[in-house]
């Protein structure tokens, strides 16, 4: 399924009437968002602090809507399409995975019980969805796969080895973080990615201007994520078959560059 209104600024005024004026059932929640948006953004300045309240508040409502899904049909829908993606794009049992921002284990629980033991690590800022995906794990009855599931306080990942992960994940983290963030990630994930490793991310892509909804929901062009990945020794190209699938997002594969060059 191709992306859509991809020339949309959401965040102009005439384009916040106009989808009210549409949409007048969802108005109070957005209401609700913004009110919330500006105090958390008083009270939280730097983005990270702010979207792991972000993250506290929703997943007290529901961990599954505090990932982005709206139905439980919808959370095992989407976590079924991340892995049968990368199942379709060489993940393999023996690959050693880390996913950054795994949330409550959508697609986790998946990955977990596809690689051999101990072999996936995942990540998240906020403490309160990684207790929610220790329940994912019980309720999936694969504690015998020994994940890892870490906090994090940024995206330097100064604190995982050099080159020990073949695939590196991270689904709807940069559609939520602005550009200092994801420079953050690209400038360090390449020391943690093993030779001929991959790290496939998704974003919400715009052909318009970029802007952001909220502190919340960011949207760039292609260009400009695929040039910050190579200004940090990447390569990076987009994955058009991604678009093909009912989901919303956009996808971009970023590997050494040296692997780059040759495939």
């Amino acid at each position: 399924m191709p992306a859509k209104n991809l020339s949309v600024n959401r965040s102009a005024l005439g384009h916040r009437v106009s989808y009210a004026l549409r949409h007048p059932q969802r108005v109070p929640r957005h209401l609700v968002r913004a009110t919330r948006d500006a105090w958390l953004r008083y009270r939280y300045p730097d983005h990270v602090a702010y979207y792991r309240a972000v993250m506290r508040s929703d997943t007290r409502t529901s961990p599954e809507a505090a990932v982005g899904s709206r139905s439980h049909d919808r959370w095992l829908a989407l976590g079924e399409m991340q892995f049968d993606y990368l199942l379709g794009h060489g993940l393999r049992p023996e690959h050693r995975m880390l996913e950054i921002g795994c949330g409550n284990l959508r697609a986790g629980w998946r990955f977990i019980g596809h690689l051999e033991p101990g072999h996936y690590y995942g990540v998240d800022i906020s403490p309160e969805i990684l207790a929610a995906a220790q329940d994912t794990l019980v309720r999936h009855g694969l504690q015998s796969r020994v994940p890892t599931l870490t906090p994090v306080r940024d995206l330097t990942l100064r604190f995982l080895p050099d080159a020990h992960f073949d695939v590196v994940h991270a689904h709807s983290v940069f559609s939520h973080s602005p550009l200092p963030v994801i420079e953050e990630c690209l400038a360090h994930v390449g020391r943690v990615m093993a030779p001929g490793g991959w790290f496939d991310f998704t974003f919400d892509r715009t052909e318009g201007v970029e802007h952001q909804v909220l502190r919340e929901d960011f949207y760039y062009r292609t260009d400009t994520l695929i040039a910050l990945a190579e200004k940090h020794g990447l390569a990076a190209r987009f994955m058009a078959d991604w678009e093909e699938l009912p989901h919303g997002q956009s996808k971009i594969r970023v590997t050494h560059r040296e692997a780059g060059q040759t495939s």
